[in-house]
């Protein structure tokens, strides 16, 4: 299962996230997302749990913990694919103006 991880410290790295979480199971990765343009933490990011007990159990006991000064905030991530339409892709034709 997939955490969204937000409120993270700037500071926080990868190794950090993934400790956070290895007491609750097998954690198969973890990242935090950076700014491409600035190099700096956007303050969220994602941790992969192989099981999906170990993950709500970890969503449930970390919930608003402090963790280097800031409240985490959890949820099981949502998959961006299905509201994603890439810039070059073809909109469907309406069809009332296709007269």
């Amino acid at each position: 299962m997939n955490i969204y991880v937000a409120n993270l410290a700037y500071g926080l790295t990868d190794a950090d996230l993934r400790a956070v979480f290895t007491p609750f199971g097998d954690v198969e990765s973890a990242r935090i997302i950076y700014d491409q343009v600035s190099g700096r933490s956007r303050g969220f990011g994602f941790v992969e749990m192989a099981s999906r007990g170990e993950a709500e159990a970890a969503i449930v006991a970390l919930g608003q913990t402090d963790l280097q000064g800031r409240k985490l905030r959890l949820s099981e991530a949502q998959n961006r694919s299905r509201n994603f339409v890439p810039l070059h892709a073809e909109m469907p034709a309406n069809e009332e103006n296709d007269e």
